[in-house]
């Protein structure tokens, strides 16, 4: 009887202890896959930020580019008229 009631208790401590054990070995692996996803889709949304933040830059600079060269382009020909102007003949 006693040896019953020393297995019986043992037993019950024994799967006490387990069960809490290997939920928290669970939950752990839980935790390390999560973090991993968690920091992969940080990795992909910041590339993708910077993608949008280059494509945006380059597309303002082809811009302005164009912008100053065509203003350029006028602002000569407007001197050249003048300096054509000056030196015609009367």
């Amino acid at each position: 009887m006693k040896n019953k009631l020393f297995s019986a208790v043992l037993l019950g401590s024994v799967l006490c202890m387990g069960l809490p054990s290997i939920m928290a070995q669970d939950t752990f692996t839980h935790d390390m896959k999560k973090a991993g996803h968690q920091t992969k889709e940080a990795g992909k949304d910041t590339g993708h930020g910077v993608e949008h933040g280059s494509k945006k830059v380059w597309h303002k600079t082809k811009h302005g580019t164009k912008h100053v060269t065509h203003k350029a382009a006028h602002k000569t020909d407007e001197g050249a008229k003048h300096v054509e102007h000056k030196t015609e003949p009367q």
